[in-house]
């Protein structure tokens, strides 16, 4: 997959009425259709319909019954999140097993150089073990996204660069840990694709499906 980096398109509001938490996995049904949620997660929104403390839940953002999470993404990033109703496409799309690629947009401080970005391709040594190969590269021009709210933390005499992670694993906060672990820090994390479901249309906070 080739992900341009380019703004994605801005699109109208989503829909903020509060629904019921989810608290079980989908379960398929002859007379209901498939539906796959796509959904740009804002920074401070857990992926759970139920708030905890700062965070919000996705609740205030997604007015469907019946729709449940496929995969997670941590409250301090932001960008894609699936939602749907059909129990199997739920486990195809969260399921280590099923290899789905998961392309992110990560600002890191300092600009990586090319060892750096081989380190990654290659797979890192985490504390939980090593990661699988992975695709990477700088992204250049900068891809032109929304202002995070609040806005990261720069150190004025330190760079910042852009770089583009594509891996087919889901070990928690798996990306950070990466680019810590080759002198770059995430700074900021987005995630731009999940297999072939972009967030093409998706202002932050809206949702389509």
């Amino acid at each position: 997959m080739n992900l341009a980096p380019r703004r994605p398109t801005l699109a109208g509001p989503s829909s903020r009425s509060p629904v019921a938490p989810r608290t079980s996995p989908p379960t398929s049904s002859p007379s209901t259709p498939a539906r796959l949620i796509r959904f740009n997660k804002p920074y401070g929104v857990l992926s759970q319909f139920t708030a905890e403390g700062k965070w919000q839940g996705l609740k205030d953002y997604i007015d469907l019954p019946g729709v449940y999470v496929a995969g997670r993404l941590d409250a301090d990033s932001e960008g894609l999140l699936l939602l749907t109703n059909d129990g199997k496409q739920q486990a195809r799309i969260a399921d280590p097993r099923f290899k789905m690629e998961k392309t992110y947009w990560v600002q890191v401080e300092g600009v990586p150089d090319e060892a750096a970005l081989a380190a990654l391709r290659g797979g890192v040594q985490l504390n939980d073990g090593p990661t699988l190969p992975a695709r990477a590269r700088l992204l250049e021009p900068a891809p032109e996204v929304w202002e995070r709210n609040p806005p990261i933390r720069e150190r004025r005499a330190i760079p910042t660069a852009w770089i583009e992670l594509i891996i087919r694993e889901g070990r928690n906060r798996q990306v950070r840990r990466m680019t810590a672990a080759v002198g770059h820090p995430t700074l900021r994390l987005i995630r731009a694709a999940i297999g072939p479901y972009t967030l093409q249309g998706l202002a932050p906070g809206a949702w389509a499906g």
